[in-house]
């Protein structure tokens, strides 16, 4: 999903930021050391990414503030990506969370 925010120097410059909902299929949750890997993931891309749960929005590139959100496994996070490589990042996130997190740890 694309979400048209206004925001910058100008009052008329759109800037569109890349948005999906995944669950989290890892069976510990994003904590320790799945949040680990969710970081690193996060921080191999230039965009500004963030993760939320509910009311409580975090940076996902950096490690207190993903764990501070106490994602468990079966519930769904919203992840934001704005830049250049957003869609790439949120495309290897969501692998990451439903796929590879499993194989990790």
């Amino acid at each position: 999903t694309n979400l048209a925010k206004k925001y910058g120097d100008s009052p008329n410059e759109e800037r569109n930021m890349t948005s999906r909902n995944v669950e989290v299929k890892n069976s510990i949750g994003l904590h320790a050391s799945p949040a680990a890997f969710f970081i690193n993931e996060a921080c191999s891309f230039k965009s500004t990414i963030w993760v939320e749960k509910g009311d409580r929005k975090a940076n996902a590139k950096s490690l207190m503030s993903v764990l501070s959100l106490c994602a468990r496994q079966g519930e769904v996070l919203t992840l934001t990506a704005d830049g250049a490589d957003e869609v790439a990042a949120l495309d290897a996130l969501e692998d990451l969370l439903l796929h590879r997190l499993s194989t990790l740890v």
